[in-house]
């Protein structure tokens, strides 16, 4: 490791062999790629947490939430890695590394690179189905079971806007962790035929498992190829549907919490009390500590403990790098009747998080608090913007004279933005300024003014004209009731800045599953020539 000198601050270098040694010495450490998502998704590491810097202030505190873990900043040596790591310096982070020739440098020493999107998950549920042998159907022959008049119970392990924007006709919402809490009350007999689906492969898998690892009595299958396999062999896909689980009633509850049980013997699942959480507490300066309620939204909305952050089970799974990115960190799940904490901690326990704990009888602790937790946004607090409310904006577009430029992503940006406006990637304002035409007034705004507020210091030092933020953005703009306009008409940068999903693209959408699909099975055969990863088996 060695000091670089830059004009304004020392950076930390590490190389990519230090680099390999750090990730296997057992300690806490954060490996972080700011590029824009998009671009990330072309070729990072296996462990490199996606946190663009545009986004860097909002994303960290959860992400990296102990200030004195070892953060290891990465790009593709562009420079963007040098900025991240000061701004984390300035905001408390006191042991950031920059990884010397970024991704490059990391494929040069012979090192695996992935494509995609939270790898570590998607890879690991193609290592549940290689070595569970989790069985799975494909559409054509559960479409003629559902025809034939059989026994069939699709449900459906994404959450819920998932499920509404489009689904297997008949299929009931289900999200990951829910399945083995919920299901018991879903099964008509024995002899019922279950199916379990996602979008692609991974939920479909991990939620197949799931139920056979609980030991209910039914055949399971996974849907192959989720809704994606459902497309492709030509069949319709249903559109806001609305068929949720409720809650178990109480017989469903007590299987619910017997099926638990055998899960949390096989995978040594292990149980805390909540004396034991505040001890991890206060050790958070030496170890850090995720505090995750794996409860639906709602129900984390209607009342949840101090601290905690919602994390539903089966998106924790899914996405495991967009909750924690430390790793060999503490986790720590919370829920009601501990039937979801044991199965969300018993894939976690397989994907190599050593310590997971599930709080039992955590709510009965209380206080419970209702609606969202506040989260930490770095430096925010001390930007002095000038703000402008939505119809005095409106009134200034309608006058002339004013440009509006969006950091949204350009997905959302796509579907709803302020007419007239230029969507931007707040990481490369400065260029982008120089594509907005010449105005007398520039109004940043984003989906809640935040990253708008972030960005507006770095404008007004870039810029002549008078900047403004708009109060409450583009969501308080459709509060209001004011126009909205669709498409990708004013770029003032590329369209990289997030990973499109198959389903979120306007042409070639067959081409692409196809594509997502090869890769998500070709997983499986990467990670057996990357010591990094950490999957473990156990003995059924």
């Amino acid at each position: 490791m060695q000091e670089v000198q830059g004009k304004k601050s020392k950076v930390t270098t590490v190389n990519a062999r230090q680099l390999k040694t750090l990730l296997h010495d057992g300690q806490e450490i954060a490996v972080i790629d700011v590029r824009e998502e998009g671009v990330y998704a072309k070729r990072h590491l296996l462990h490199a947490a996606s946190v663009p810097l545009s986004r860097l202030e909002l994303r960290m505190p959860l992400l990296v939430p102990r200030r004195a873990a070892r953060v290891v900043v990465c790009d593709a040596n562009e420079g963007l890695a040098q900025r991240a790591a000061a701004i984390l310096s300035r905001h408390g982070y006191t042991s950031v590394m920059v990884l010397e020739g970024g991704v490059d440098a990391w494929a040069a020493e012979g090192y695996e690179v992935y494509s995609g999107i939270n790898v570590p998950s998607k890879a690991f549920g193609e290592f549940v189905e290689h070595h569970e042998n989790t069985p799975r159907m494909p559409a054509q022959e559960i479409k003629a079971r559902v025809d034939a008049g059989e026994k069939v119970v699709i449900l459906d392990s994404r959450p819920l806007a998932e499920y509404t924007k489009m689904s297997i006709p008949g299929g009931i919402d289900c999200p990951g962790a829910e399945l083995v809490y919920r299901v018991h009350d879903l099964i008509p007999s024995a002899d019922t035929l279950v199916v379990v689906n996602c979008a692609g492969r991974t939920r479909s898998i991990i939620g197949a498992q799931s139920l056979i690892n609980a030991g209910i009595p039914n055949r399971v299958v996974a849907l192959k190829d989720g809704t994606m396999g459902w497309h492709l062999a030509g069949f319709e896909l249903a559109r806001e549907q609305k068929y949720h689980a409720l809650a178990p009633t109480a017989a469903g509850l007590k299987q619910a919490r017997q099926a638990a049980a055998r899960v949390a013997k096989r995978f040594g699942v292990r149980y805390i009390d909540i004396d034991t959480v505040a001890k991890f507490a206060r050790e958070m300066k030496q170890r850090t500590l995720y505090l995750f309620d794996v409860r639906t939204p709602e129900e984390y909305a209607a009342g949840h403990l101090h601290s905690t952050v919602n994390a539903p089970g089966g998106q924790l799974v899914q996405t495991t790098d967009s909750f924690a990115a430390t790793r060999n960190s503490r986790i720590v799940l919370i829920d009601d009747h501990g039937v979801r904490a044991t199965m969300t901690a018993s894939w976690l326990i397989q994907m190599g998080w050593r310590d997971v704990f599930v709080v039992k009888d955590a709510l009965a602790s209380g206080p419970l608090y209702k609606g969202a937790t506040p989260t930490e946004v770095l430096g925010l607090a001390h930007i002095k913007a000038d703000f402008i409310t939505a119809h005095e904006l409106n009134n200034e577009l309608a006058a002339g004279n004013t440009a509006v430029l969006d950091f949204e992503t350009s997905l959302r940006y796509r579907d709803a933005h302020i007419p007239g406006a230029w969507l931007s990637i707040r990481a490369n304002l400065e260029s982008n300024l120089a594509t907005v035409p010449p105005a007398k007034l520039l109004v940043l705004t984003s989906g809640d003014g935040i990253i708008a507020q972030l960005a507006a210091p770095e404008a007004a030092r870039h810029t002549q004209t008078p900047v403004k933020v708009l109060q409450g953005g583009t969501a308080a703009w459709q509060a209001a009731g004011l126009p909205l306009e669709t498409g990708l008409a004013r770029l003032a940068d590329t369209t990289d800045d997030i990973w499109y999903r198959p389903y979120d693209r306007t042409a070639n959408v067959e081409e692409a599953m196809k594509d997502y699909l090869t890769w998500e099975v070709n997983l499986v055969k990467q990670i057996e020539r990357d010591d990094d990863v950490r999957f473990r088996t156990f003995a059924r």
